[in-house]
């Protein structure tokens, strides 16, 4: 335990004196906790394919439903040099504002916007944040404390963080403020996008080879309650409307329309090719092949196609949705002969 000090020690030693039994018990608790997203706001956006850099600081960013920006709890208090999991006597106060040297600062507005919130992720796990928009206001306190010299030495720590990252923020800003001025960021966001479909689609068809396993194909004619064929894999033709729903746009912003565009077709339009075989070698066809593994085993534990969309809406959300809603699909019972 060398370098472990305070409650991380506290906690360590407990965890010796534990049967395996106790042990399981913690951890199936907090498990469910994670899990439990029940009557907490949902975040539809994240920052995981991109994180939010404030000079060298990284931070987990989301956006929920009803447009609140949030900074996860863990890298808002790393980002200004505190332990991630820092906690103390009132959980309604952000722990950054505590201490003496800091109440001639704070006012109720900033307690009130400070105070910790409860969301669920885009993959459906429980986490803790706060308002982005604390993230200034907090340095700013720190900052006037130090010239006003009522900082204590450890929040002096604080303060040197509080400095770096409100001088990335000022620079952060004045680029957004131009590009909002000039219009730049709509021709910055369709650049991003040009970006990603170099990235996954290729110039040339691909050579054709076995991509969908049969268990995809297995699995939807169980979840849609249809008998599997024997003799010969024959698929009801809205079986590619499904595919298109359940891979291609859930694989990256813009793809499907891309495929669509650049997919050969014959004079009565129907395509000539596979879509996968556009999909570049090195990015692409990668990142389709994992989305192909982890659908299949959501599969394997959905006992029905709603329950399964449902889960493939937490753990992979169509790129464009502002919800993760499933497609409403016809209820009757399916006959295989399309909807």
């Amino acid at each position: 335990m060398k370098g472990v000090t305070g409650k991380a020690k506290g906690g360590i030693a407990r965890a010796k004196i534990l049967t395996p039994g106790e042990r399981k018990v913690i951890a199936r608790r907090a498990a469910a906790s994670r899990w439990n997203t029940e009557g907490i706001p949902r975040a539809i956006c994240s920052s995981e394919n991109t994180p939010l850099r404030i000079a060298d600081i990284t931070l987990d960013a989301y956006v929920l439903e009803d447009g609140t920006r949030i900074l996860s709890q863990a890298g808002f208090l790393t980002a200004l040099g505190r332990n991630k999991r820092a906690t103390g006597s009132s959980a309604d106060m952000h722990p950054m504002l505590r201490g003496a040297g800091l109440e001639q600062f704070i006012t109720p507005e900033i307690l009130g916007k400070s105070r910790p919130i409860s969301f669920c992720t885009p993959q459906g796990l429980r986490a803790n944040g706060y308002r982005a928009e604390v993230l200034p206001v907090i340095c700013e306190i720190y900052l006037k404390a130090r010239d006003a010299k009522t900082l204590s030495p450890n929040q002096k720590k604080v303060a040197i963080q509080a400095d770096i990252l409100m001088r990335g923020l000022a620079t952060i800003g004045i680029i957004s403020l131009v590009d909002e001025a000039t219009g730049y960021q709509e021709l910055r966001a369709k650049n991003a996008l040009v970006d990603i479909l170099q990235q996954f689609i290729a110039k040339e068809l691909q050579p054709w080879v076995r991509t969908f396993p049969d268990d995809f194909y297995r699995n939807i004619f169980r979840l849609r309650g249809l008998g599997y064929p024997q003799d010969t894999i024959r698929k009801p033709q809205y079986f590619g409307m499904l595919t298109n729903d359940i891979i291609y746009k859930r694989l990256a912003p813009g793809v499907l329309d891309e495929l669509r565009r650049v997919t050969p077709r014959n004079e009565s339009g129907r395509p000539t090719a596979r879509y996968f075989q556009s999909l570049t070698s090195n990015k692409g066809y990668p990142a389709l092949r994992e989305l192909l593994g982890a659908v299949v085993a959501i599969m394997k534990l959905s006992n029905e196609w709603y329950d399964f969309i449902e889960k493939l809406n937490h753990q992979y959300p169509r790129y464009g949705d502002t919800l993760p809603m499933p497609l409403q699909y016809e209820s009757e019972l399916d006959d295989g002969k399309g909807l």
